[in-house]
């Protein structure tokens, strides 16, 4: 059972909610957050942060960018701990030889400028972090979403490349103070009831309403005793996908255990709140009550127990199939041809990445599947251990010939089963996975060319249950007991044989090493005075995820080459946006080249014409051409930075929007230099019109939050109202510069 308290409340010595009231101004700072945000703060405000981290973590599909950027805006030497992993593009199985060169880049610059280096099906990214890097009070940045390490001890924040690469140059992560809500657990989980089951009914409760959007979400309680560390992390990585800006939990002997084994004793202290805290929310959450769940295709928040669902399948299958048909177009997706007799069939399974390949994960499985098969019919089962520290230990208790045995395929450490580059499944078929996301087309499929699958997320101890069941959904309750305890014994011997730790020895007169693949960013202009911007793609549905702005999957291996990338830009979504935007661009491209642009782009010349009936200086040759999209709330999911900068690449200016569903997106808007405008309802303009944005360049620099727009349709000039607010002083220069490349080139002159 999970109650949702949108009041503040106070806490003392993170057990005892009080019924009382308090001094809330004085009783905030008592919380874990605020104690570790402030002392990593370099603005002297505490409301207005200026972060600086500890430690920096990319994995292969954003390092190169990343240190591009860095090395195009004065980078010499990493100046923190920067840790790259090759955990995404691990298989070098697309694109022809470009992912191993993105793997010799990051090696020759973890050599170059100090940096450590972790080859590929060595160690998921967020594994790797936990075993190595994190520690008690720490903050840590990671340019992928699921970089979540509050269960160690470390506030852990995933955002889009720009923001390490001013970390990589010395400047600030710069953010309000946030708030802070309370995740107060109290009693034990049931045998059977993993970790994801608790955390997709925490992000069942609370995703819908944004009840933790940029918040931090501060574990405490009672119930924190009794999780493993395992259990923790496996909460701890799925609080992304809540939205909320970052995590921290409560550290005791557990945790001090795990970082002595680790090697690591000297990063413990114990973290706790004050005697007494105050949390602008609060999420209470009884363990003993979650049961095994299910979140169905297309959202982790789309979560019921596997309980109900098999009492209600038909009805909720349909529901989903509805959503397919009427939100993505997907009118021939089918899963009510799966139900066998009231109980759904599943295709395949998988229990892979920072969420599912834990130790723990992995052990509860084997003894569920021990003895068992998986069967010879349709149904498959996949099992990727996160680290190879983690391998090793199953192979030496059996785990691994348990799983084996049974008929599970064991891989090494890949992240490719989340975002669509490893174990793809078939044509209408249904996974089920342990991992962080199920969005849609996230696990491979191409409905453009009619290709369509869906994955359903589980723990992996349910997933375990249903292979012995041949495929037939079945909750780990019905079939598990108490899983026998092993104990983990870490082995980093692997890690000093194979990786490469290089910081504070930089070699700054070594080369980097390119491939044909790797490419510079292309030039960015300035902001102009006015904008004429063409409304190329308009998105109704409720959320748009980063997946649909940018595919993952294959699309991965081209993320060193803007420009090939950028041809995949809302592929999947809007097949079409790609050739309107170039037409736009075209126009745009010839104007900065001194060429007239009106005839270029059909419509812009009669756009041009009745923009000057209400500025009737406005020039064609001094005015910023180029495209825009609407989405009612865009940016759910992934930090890649691609998802904004591909549309730039493409001669995107701007993004309007409702609202934006993460900081991040947001963030990586502003940092490619595109405005992140808002507007209240529904938009009044639709695909295919034209906005005229003017003295946007004075908006922007005299702080400005109101814009003035219009709509330019069959000759007449419609107001809009359009918001830009909340922009920090260094996000208005970056916008004014064209992006944060050239805010860095400029201050340099």
């Amino acid at each position: 059972m999970i109650k949702l308290f949108k009041e503040g409340v106070f806490v003392e010595n993170g057990t005892k909610i009080l019924p009382g009231g308090g001094d809330a101004a004085a009783a905030r700072r008592g919380t874990m957050a605020y104690s570790i945000l402030t002392s990593h703060n370099t603005s002297g405000n505490d409301e207005k942060l200026r972060i600086k981290f500890d430690a920096l973590a990319s994995h292969d599909i954003t390092y190169v960018g990343i240190i591009q950027t860095a090395r195009a805006s004065g980078l010499t030497e990493f100046p923190i701990p920067y840790v790259l992993t090759n955990c995404h593009n691990s298989l070098c199985a697309v694109g022809g030889t470009i992912n191993e060169d993105d793997h010799l880049f990051g090696l020759s610059a973890a050599k170059k400028y100090g940096g450590n280096y972790v080859p590929a099906h060595q160690a998921v990214i967020h594994q790797f972090m936990r075993e190595m890097m994190a520690g008690c009070g720490r903050m840590i940045l990671g340019s992928d979403s699921h970089t979540r390490y509050g269960a160690i001890g470390t506030m852990a924040i995933g955002e889009g490349g720009p923001e390490l690469v001013k970390q990589l140059l010395g400047r600030t992560y710069d953010v309000d103070m946030p708030e802070v809500a309370a995740v107060y657990l109290e009693g034990a989980p049931a045998p059977g009831v993993g970790p994801q089951d608790v955390a997709l009914s925490l992000i069942g409760a609370v995703f819908a309403d944004g009840f933790v959007k940029n918040r931090v979400m501060e574990f405490i309680g009672p119930g924190v005793a009794g999780l493993s560390m395992d259990f923790r992390n496996g909460v701890d990585v799925m609080t992304t996908e809540t939205t909320c800006l970052s995590s921290i939990w409560m550290t005791d002997e557990k945790t001090e255990e795990y970082l002595a084994l680790h090697g690591r004793a000297g990063d413990y202290k114990k973290l706790s709140p004050a005697p007494v805290a105050y949390y602008d929310r609060l999420i209470r959450v009884d363990l003993s009550t979650v049961k095994p769940m299910i979140a169905l295709p297309f959202h982790p928040s789309n979560a019921f127990t596997i309980e109900d669902f098999n009492k209600n399948a038909g009805d909720i299958l349909r529901g989903v199939e509805r959503y397919a048909a009427e939100s993505l177009g997907k009118k021939d997706f089918d899963l009510t041809s799966k139900l066998e007799n009231g109980r759904l069939r599943i295709d395949q399974g998988v229990i892979a990445g920072c969420a599912g390949g834990s130790f723990e994960n992995l052990v509860a499985a084997a003894a569920i599947l021990d003895g068992r098969s998986v069967g010879n019919g349709d149904f498959a089962l996949s099992v990727y251990p996160a680290s190879q520290p983690v391998f090793l230990e199953l192979m030496k208790n059996g785990s691994i010939a348990s799983l084996a045995g049974a008929g599970a395929t064991i891989r090494t450490a890949f992240c490719g089963p989340c975002f669509g580059a490893g174990d793809v499944p078939a044509n209408n078929a249904l996974s089920v996975r342990h991992s962080t996301r199920n969005f849609p087309n996230r696990e491979g499929s191409k409905p453009g060319e009619g290709q369509i699958a869906s994955v359903a997320l589980m723990d992996a101890r349910s997933i375990a249950a249903t292979a012995a069941n041949k495929g037939i959904l079945t909750p780990a309750t019905d079939i598990c007991t108490d899983v026998p305890s092993m104990p983990y014994h870490f082995d980093g011997t692997v890690y000093k044989n194979r990786c490469y730790f290089g910081f504070g020895k930089a070699e700054k007169d070594l080369p980097l090493r390119f491939g044909p693949n790797i490419a510079d960013w292309p030039e960015m202009s300035a902001l102009t005075d006015d904008l004429i911007l063409k409304v190329v793609c308009r998105i109704d549905d409720p959320v748009t995820t980063t997946d649909e702005l940018i595919p993952s999957g294959e699309t991965s291996s081209y993320r060193s080459n803007p420009l090939r990338l950028a041809e995949f830009t809302l592929s999947r979504k809007a097949p079409d946006y790609v050739g309107k935007a170039k037409e736009l661009q075209h126009a745009e491209k010839a104007r900065l080249a001194g060429s007239d642009p009106l005839p270029l782009a059909a419509g812009l010349k009669e756009a041009f014409e009745t923009a000057r009936t209400i500025k009737p200086s406005l020039d064609a040759m001094t005015t910023g051409i180029g495209s825009t999209i609407f989405a009612v709330k865009p940016g759910d999911g992934s930090a890649r930075e691609q998802a904004a900068s591909c549309q730039k690449v493409l001669g995107g200016w701007a993004n309007v929007a409702n609202e934006y569903a993460t900081k991040r997106y947001r963030s990586n808007l502003i940092n490619w230099g595109m405005l992140p405008f808002t507007l209240e309802g529904e938009p009044p303009f639709g695909d295919g019109d034209f906005l005229f944005i003017s003295d946007i360049r004075r908006t922007v620099a005299e702080k400005r939050d109101c814009v003035s727009a219009y709509i330019l349709r069959d000759g007449k000039a419609l107001p809009l109202e359009l918001k830009l607010a909340g922009l920090t002083d260094d996000e208005r220069r970056i916008i004014l510069a064209g992006c944060l490349i050239n805010f860095y080139r400029d201050e340099k002159k």
